[in-house]
């Protein structure tokens, strides 16, 4: 899960500013925690309140999501989504936004199963993200982290995500030759994966996405969730992270990881 936060925090520089290349600083004091991060924690907050089923579930996540959400307001929300957070009585709008695929790690840390991960990764995107591709994005996403955090390889992997969800068939250069700004569910997790499906461990992973350009915050916390649960999070890496995060997000981060246990490299 922390690894979804690392993309973001690596990529919030570069989603206005696209860097078409691998050869970047990791970390640079223009980084920043966007809504990536703080939904994701907000998921996992509602998670830490053990919820006894996916209704109760996907009320708590509403709650939290909200209470946090408007904690930090100007954190990058979608029009539609920062509508949302503050409405009192949230529905979902039909949304195929990436937002539905960046938030939903936590359920492959919860999940016992494969199908018990698709259901969980559907009660926290469908409040809000509740278009067919959306839910596909969500899921797709989920059910890649929870086989790689089960020890599957890269290539079975890839074998269900083509089997179930999308075709995968461009290469990273491919994709980077003409691929611009989007915030869609099917025009960001096929490329997330993608990045994910090339790497040779969590930096390079991370560095894949960022050098796709487009909504890179998203696409590098779409990998970096899926790459944290393959190879590990390096200790050097967390550590730089963590100062990233003011006193409420670490609280979270940390109370959801004594529960459920990243991988480090």
């Amino acid at each position: 899960m922390f690894g979804a936060l690392i993309g973001d925090i690596v990529g919030s520089r570069f989603e206005w500013n696209n860097w078409k290349s691998k050869d970047f600083d990791f970390f640079s004091e223009d980084c920043f925690v966007t809504d990536d991060s703080i939904m994701t924690l907000a998921i996992c907050k509602a998670f830490l309140q053990k919820p006894r089923n996916t209704r109760e579930l996907a009320l708590r996540c509403i709650q939290c999501m909200q209470e946090l959400g408007k904690c930090y307001p100007r954190a990058g929300y979608g029009v539609r989504f920062a509508r949302w957070l503050i409405d009192e009585d949230p529905k979902p709008y039909e949304s195929f936004g990436n937002g539905a695929a960046m938030r939903v790690s936590a359920t492959a840390y919860v999940a016992k199963n494969e199908e018990e991960v698709k259901e969980l990764s559907r009660a926290v995107t469908e409040i809000s993200h509740n278009h067919p591709e959306g839910l596909k994005g969500a899921q797709a996403t989920a059910h890649a982290i929870y086989l790689a955090r089960t020890g599957k390889s890269q290539d079975e992997i890839r074998d269900v995500i083509c089997a179930n969800y999308y075709a995968l068939d461009l290469t990273l250069a491919e994709i980077k030759a003409d691929y611009t700004f989007n915030e869609t569910c099917q025009n960001t997790v096929p490329q997330a994966l993608q990045a994910f499906f090339e790497a040779k461990d969590f930096e390079d992973a991370i560095r894949n996405a960022i050098s796709i350009g487009g909504d890179s915050d998203t696409l590098a916390a779409i990998t970096g969730s899926v790459a944290e649960a393959y190879f590990g999070i390096p200790q050097s890496l967390r550590h730089k992270a963590i100062d990233f995060l003011d006193d409420r997000l670490l609280s979270l981060l940390v109370r959801f990881e004594a529960q459920y246990p990243g991988k480090i490299a």
